[in-house]
């Protein structure tokens, strides 16, 4: 349960700001269709994230004791310091308007995860728990408490949101999964 848990609040907060929720917005504000939208983040974020957890299950089985340990931390670390800068969408409209809006979403926030700090994490999350289920669900979920509402309510109230306070406690929680994983804690 505390894979599970920790994944949600942690994914859930890295989201905010992230490129993939501004491109929730733009897929919002484009085709004016939610349900399509929310189907493809989640079959995105379940392929995407179900890769990323079988490579952190894998590595976290293979690599044991220090090393695993110092990746790990290291890795929440670094992705401590990347959730206090924002990012920004740069995709192209243009192979967007010739799909629908599931394809579309689907392909482009697939795409758009690959590498991201969601996807790192889940990696991380993955080893340092070894379950594999409950980090990709919970990883899941975190994406879809963040992109849902973004999808919903549109760009009217994503000026409204303090990102800048969720980015520095998504950058607080991240540095104490580093701090506590060097120390050998959980």
């Amino acid at each position: 349960m505390e894979a599970f848990l920790v994944s949600t609040a942690v994914v859930g907060l890295a989201e905010i700001g992230d490129k993939t929720q501004i491109l929730s917005l733009m897929l919002a504000a484009r085709f004016l269709r939610p349900v399509p939208i929310i189907f493809g983040i989640l079959f995105a974020t379940l392929a995407n994230h179900a890769a990323a957890g079988l490579a952190g299950t894998l590595f976290g089985s293979v690599l044991s004791g220090p090393w695993m340990r110092w990746i790990l931390a290291i890795s929440f670390l670094s992705v401590a310091v990347w959730a206090l800068f924002p990012d920004k969408y740069e995709g192209d409209d243009k192979a967007m308007s010739r799909a629908g809006a599931f394809l579309s979403t689907l392909c482009a926030f697939f795409l758009a995860e690959i590498g991201d700090k969601t996807q790192i994490a889940t990696i991380g999350l993955a080893a340092r728990f070894e379950a594999f289920y409950p980090v990709v669900i919970g990883t899941t979920l975190g994406m879809m408490l963040a992109n849902i509402p973004a999808v919903l309510i549109g760009d009217r109230i994503a000026d409204k949101l303090p990102v800048k306070a969720i980015r520095i406690t998504a950058a607080v929680v991240f540095a104490a999964l580093g701090v506590l994983t060097f120390a050998g804690v959980g």
